[in-house]
């Protein structure tokens, strides 16, 4: 019930986030500074900017609040600012609330995550996780057709009554929502009978300041690597999300309007795929060797590195597609294994604070090789870019498998 119930709002959150970009001419008609590229890409610019930078403190806000609440509020925010948008007659205007669903939306996902894994503490983490990432992949696919429904209807029409949807849907959390946090799984597991160990009630009652917890995160070397294979699949994330529909379009021939939804689509439907591969190999893996879940995260990348050659240099439409497909079973497999391995190296209490700071890397690395792609773009060289991030997917699964070396399935609470 939880992870179906933040499937949608998952799905809102890249829904909402997607829905500006698809609809710039749309907009533009009304406030025609948006059609300025340079005005536009500020305004994509700082929605992302403000993410990655609000990304972990947000997670370090959901260690220590409830996050039922915290996703309750979070996708309140975005949602009424994506009705306000609606309301906007200037430039600055819609800049203003861009910004804010910047903050709005980087307080989701850390909390999400680290609640559905609080959740799955003995079994179907992967595919639990997994599943709950499909609903960000259908959001971006969905978020494609923003200018469709602007189209039929008008685009203030669009962000006002999607925006009131997800107010709708906040209230709908409010009653079925439930926090679970790590001391009641710490009770459940470890504490029967603990009422008369004084000494454990004692340790029930520590408290982990913001600081310390940082500083035990990112003195874990896991962790890098961690962060390291994560940034690195972000940069073939975000440069399928924001260039593949050029790539499309220069390499194959197509129409803006085949070439968009070619790409993203078939991006989309094949990382679900993935997961509901990845996920149940990687849950049965697990208890056959704590690796399990390390190896078919390398297994997804590994997947990766051909397909990134073939994507940026093939012209062949068929095989371009089919490629993508494969791409996207291999970023599925990966991406519903990144919180579960967090999980063996991260105590439960940290790992919203973790996971917001591979949320604030992944998101900067896109930003970087978003504005890279666009110079090698102008030179014709977009399609070697894309062959180029291979090599360092490469270097991630080599350090993932070198360095990784758990030894539990659920990092337990750490006092110390």
């Amino acid at each position: 019930m939880v992870v179906g119930l933040l499937w949608v709002v998952a799905l809102v959150n890249y829904l909402d986030r997607q829905m500006l970009s698809t609809m710039q001419q749309s907009i533009g008609v009304t406030i025609p500074a948006i059609q300025d590229p340079a005005n536009f890409g500020r305004l994509m610019a700082i929605f992302l900017w403000i993410y990655g930078c609000v990304s972990p403190v947000s997670g370090a806000v959901a260690d220590k609040l409830n996050r039922k609440w915290l996703i309750v509020g979070s996708l309140g925010v975005w949602s009424a600012v994506t009705s306000f948008m609606s309301l906007c007659t200037t430039y600055s205007g819609i800049f203003v609330l861009r910004g804010v669903m910047g903050v709005s939306e980087a307080l989701y996902l850390p909390a999400a995550l680290s609640l559905i894994a609080d959740y799955f503490t003995k079994q179907g983490r992967s595919l639990a996780i997994g599943i709950h990432m499909t609903g960000l992949y259908m959001g971006q696919a969905l978020g494609g057709f923003g200018a469709t429904v602007a189209a039929a209807f008008s685009w203030q029409d669009t962000f006002k009554w999607f925006g009131i949807g997800g107010v709708i849907y906040a209230a709908v959390l409010i009653v079925l929502l439930r926090e679970k946090r790590p001391d009641t799984i710490f009770d459940a597991q470890e504490l029967a009978g603990a009422e008369a160990d004084p000494e454990i009630t004692e340790k029930k009652k520590d408290n982990i300041s913001v600081l310390r917890g940082f500083a035990m995160i990112f003195s874990n070397i896991a962790f890098w690597v961690i962060l390291f294979f994560f940034a690195s699949s972000s940069l073939p994330g975000w440069s399928t999300k924001n260039w593949l529909p050029t790539l499309f379009a220069e390499n194959l021939g197509l129409t803006p309007a085949v070439a968009g939804p070619a790409a993203t689509i078939s991006i989309a439907v094949a990382s679900f795929i993935g997961v509901m591969i990845g996920g149940p190999i990687s849950d049965k893996w697990v208890k056959i060797t704590k690796k399990g879940r390390v190896f078919t995260s390398a297994i997804g990348l590994t997947m990766m590195i051909p397909t990134l050659i073939l994507i940026g240099l093939s012209h062949n439409a068929v095989t371009t597609i089919c490629v993508c497909l494969f791409f996207g079973i291999g970023y599925g497999m990966f991406d519903s294994n990144t919180m579960p391995i967090l999980c063996q190296f991260i105590p439960a209490r940290l790992r919203a604070s973790a996971y917001g700071v591979l949320n604030m890397t992944g998101v900067f690395a896109g930003a970087i090789v978003t504005q890279i792609l666009g110079e090698w773009a102008v030179n014709g060289d977009l399609g070697l870019g894309f062959a180029y991030m291979a090599i360092i997917i490469a270097v991630a699964v080599i350090l993932q498998l070198v360095v990784l070396r758990p030894k539990t399935d659920n990092m337990e609470i750490s006092f110390n």
